[in-house]
């Protein structure tokens, strides 16, 4: 392939992705109005989706402002969420189902570039990378940009009480196994 065609080529492969407006084939559309649980799982025409890769803070959850008031750790990565839902128009794919779940990966538009939801989440510091039971993230690159976002107090790092929701998550599976022992 000579020179020209291969500039051709990949500024085609560069525009023809943000010249539609419509989900390309494999992706659905991510539209204000559907049902959000968490800060990463939502309910859509019946179905339940859930971003891959990540963990939102739990809901009922708590951590200190800066003001010393306690908030709902999350309500707050669901506000995000629903902030970017509404703001960059997310496309989304699956990637897997299990037990009724559908769990996609979503792009969001911001400015010309279509960047990863679930990492914006992570890097902003509203997600989390999700563990997998031996304590190894799920997808690699989200627990880079949560060290990073830890690192620089983004978003809930910044309040010395948040907690990883995985510490909160196997300390709970750990008194229902000590429960089921007994």
């Amino acid at each position: 392939m000579g020179r020209p065609m291969r500039f051709a080529a990949a500024f085609m492969a560069v525009v023809l992705p943000f010249a539609a407006h419509a989900a390309p084939q494999g992706y659905f559309d991510l539209a204000p109005g559907v049902t959000l649980e968490t800060g990463d799982t939502w309910v859509s025409n019946g179905e339940r989706f859930r971003l891959y890769g990540i963990q939102s803070c739990l809901r009922g959850t708590a951590y200190t402002d800066g003001q010393g008031n306690r908030q709902d750790c999350g309500a707050a990565s669901l506000a995000v969420l629903a902030a970017y839902i509404k703001d960059t128009k997310p496309i989304c794919a699956p990637v897997a189902k299990m037990g009724g779940m559908s769990y996609v990966v979503c792009y969001a538009t911001v400015g010309n570039q279509r960047l990863d939801l679930a990492q914006i989440m992570v890097t902003k510091g509203y997600a989390f990378a999700a563990l997998k039971t031996d304590g190894l993230p799920y997808h690699p690159p989200y627990a880079i940009a949560e060290q990073l976002a830890q690192q620089k107090k983004a978003g809930l790092w910044q309040f010395f009480d948040v907690q990883h929701p995985a510490i909160l998550l196997s300390r709970e599976a750990n008194q229902r196994a000590r429960t089921a022992a007994q």
